[in-house]
């Protein structure tokens, strides 16, 4: 295996890992902002008051794509074992 092919194995899994993360973190920047405008403009300061709307979102996150995530990573997997394989 050369360095190339190495180097464009770790790229994938990056970029893979990237895939798989950017949605969820995204969702929680997005709802730690509304909440965080929202105990600004009431001054409610309340910690459980970030954490749950937080997890109520990337749970729905969840299940609106973990289809496309396991699909993600099962296609990504089959490329490192085939490649495994070949060696």
């Amino acid at each position: 295996m050369t360095s190339a092919q190495v180097m464009g194995v770790f790229q994938e899994a990056m970029m893979t890992a990237i895939k798989l993360s950017a949605p969820m973190l995204i969702v929680s920047i997005v709802v730690g902002l509304i909440v965080a405008i929202f105990q600004a403009a009431t001054q409610i300061h309340e910690q459980t008051l970030t954490f749950v709307p937080k997890v109520a979102a990337i749970a729905a996150l969840l299940l609106m794509t973990g289809s496309w995530m396991i699909t993600l990573m099962v296609d990504f997997f089959q490329r490192i074992f085939s490649l495994m394989a070949s060696l």
